[in-house]
């Protein structure tokens, strides 16, 4: 969902049915790591940490507690991604979301973002943010639609080199 332009090599791609939002399953492991390569070497440099989480989602996300999500068709295909990284003091992490090149810009990263909160409210989460880059516009216009709201980051550095914005969810005031 970074990206909303698709390249002229990109080709469309017709959705069947309805989208949407479920948890992950082996089955997609290999979209998982597909999906979000793709979008990392479109905009940066895959690094180390990249390679170990997506090659391993089971070990780096769901065994501490965090949870994989995909955007599928009703034909079961995996048309983008995203996960959530539980750290023990109950921060979660927003991370590797990634949609189908040719369908970036058309809904399905505002689905998984929808999704994603969900799924941090059922985890009984203290806090959900994200690390991103200002390189990434579309991405951060999502992000603040949604309700993430830019902050310093509380620590010194990050474990991705690319980032260099950090944001909070402020969930929407009752009333």
């Amino acid at each position: 969902m970074n990206d909303s332009a698709t390249s002229p090599d990109t080709p469309p791609i017709a959705i069947v049915g309805n989208v949407r939002i479920v948890d992950f399953q082996p089955r997609w492991r290999g979209d998982f790591a597909r999906l979000n390569i793709e979008w990392l070497e479109r905009w940066f440099v895959v690094e180390p940490i990249d390679r170990e989480v997506l090659n391993d989602p089971e070990t780096h996300l769901l065994a501490g507690g965090g949870r994989v999500l995909f955007a599928v068709d009703d034909a079961d295909r995996a048309l983008g991604t995203v996960a959530l990284l539980r750290y023990d003091d109950g921060l979660v992490e927003l991370t590797k979301m990634a949609v189908e090149p040719g369908l970036r810009g058309g809904g399905i990263g505002r689905k998984l973002m929808a999704g994603a909160i969900a799924a941090f409210q059922d985890m009984g989460g203290r806090e959900l943010f994200l690390e991103s880059s200002h390189r990434l516009g579309p991405a951060l216009k999502l992000y603040e639609s949604v309700g993430f709201r830019h902050h310093p980051a509380p620590r010194p550095g990050s474990h991705y080199q690319r980032a260099d914005v950090y944001m909070i969810w402020e969930a929407p005031a009752a009333g």
